[in-house]
């Protein structure tokens, strides 16, 4: 916790910094050129600059520590009998080193999850943001999920590790399977196109997982679809897919999986009154529910960051999702 107010500090003062020097010319400019009052000008600045310090304060310290509970009710009319009810979390976009130094705060969040005893726990990708090792300082946190059906998960494009300087595809080859196995480690059931079958009576329900797949060419898309539903047919599908412009591309419309299960958008960390948020720009499908065609698409929007260590309106997300049978 010292270590992440530090953090912090040394941060804010760094803006702190750069803003006053950019009032200071500004300031000078309108003064050298307007004949504008310099010291008026500076005050004033001053006023208008200290919001996005306190901004950024309250995004770093307060809300990205703030897990919220979003409870999910589906209503499908081909749900087995013995689903009516079923319940799982999901959780995405942990990013790991955005915990870094605030372990107690995952903790936290992992106790939240468990608390909600849910039948099944998914995880959809982006466990990591670099490298495999930041699980060494969040895998105690991790290791406590747990539910009577296990923790399923799946991998997003982070989980390859393909953005730290001067990497090479072997090189990222093998941390993605330093990152699989750690999350092994953790007692996760890791689906890499594959899936997992859960019995209830005589109805069965089957839980798909793919690796990545992405319509952005930049993303790594190294998911079989096909392959992971091999053995399914005829069950329920739930499929846990990290990128949901997966969903609008091989699957609304085109296979019988009637709920999908996606992150990576963040909704970039930032939403204005949870109506818009600038990844709409990016992303036709960015947070909460959607449905098309009688199929169900839910974006969680993560725990973790990237962009910046803060979020505005973008509070992180745990998902309660009850599964209900149609007239039941």
């Amino acid at each position: 916790m010292r270590s992440e107010i530090l953090s912090v500090v040394a941060l804010w003062l760094a803006v702190a910094l750069a803003l006053l020097v950019l009032d200071a010319i500004v300031s000078g400019l309108l003064a050298l050129v307007c004949r504008r009052n310099f010291r008026r000008c500076f005050r004033r600045g001053l006023l208008s600059q200290a919001l996005p310090p306190l901004l950024l304060l309250y995004g770093m310290l307060i809300e990205r520590n703030c897990y919220r509970v979003r409870n999910v009710e589906l209503v499908s009319e081909t749900l087995p009998a013995a689903f009516d009810g079923y319940t799982l979390v999901q959780l995405s976009d942990i990013h790991s080193s955005s915990f870094r130094f605030r372990i107690r705060s995952l903790e936290r969040a992992m106790d939240k999850v468990n608390a909600l005893g849910a039948d099944l726990i998914v995880f959809t990708g982006d466990l990591v943001t670099l490298l495999p090792s930041e699980l060494q300082k969040t895998a105690p946190a991790l290791a406590r999920l747990h539910a009577p059906d296990g923790v399923l998960s799946v991998l997003g494009n982070h989980d390859y590790c393909p953005y730290f300087p001067g990497a090479y595809r072997q090189a990222n080859l093998d941390s993605l399977e330093a990152v699989a196995a750690r999350e092994r480690a953790l007692g996760w059931d890791l689906l890499r196109n594959e899936n997992r079958r859960i019995v209830r009576g005589g109805d069965t329900l089957a839980v798909v997982g793919v690796e990545n797949i992405s319509d952005i060419p930049k993303f790594p898309s190294t998911g079989d679809l096909p392959l992971a539903m091999q053995g399914t047919e005829g069950c329920w599908r739930i499929l846990l897919s990290h990128d949901p412009t997966h969903w609008e591309r091989d699957v609304v419309g085109k296979v019988d999986i009637p709920l999908t299960l996606s992150g990576h958008t963040h909704a970039s960390q930032v939403s204005l009154f949870g109506l818009w948020t600038p990844s709409s720009l990016k992303y036709r499908h960015t947070h909460g529910l959607y449905r098309e065609q009688g199929q169900y698409l839910y974006v969680n929007i993560g725990l973790g960051e990237t962009i910046f260590p803060a979020r505005f309106c973008a509070v992180p997300e745990i998902t309660r999702i009850v599964l209900r049978r149609k007239g039941e």
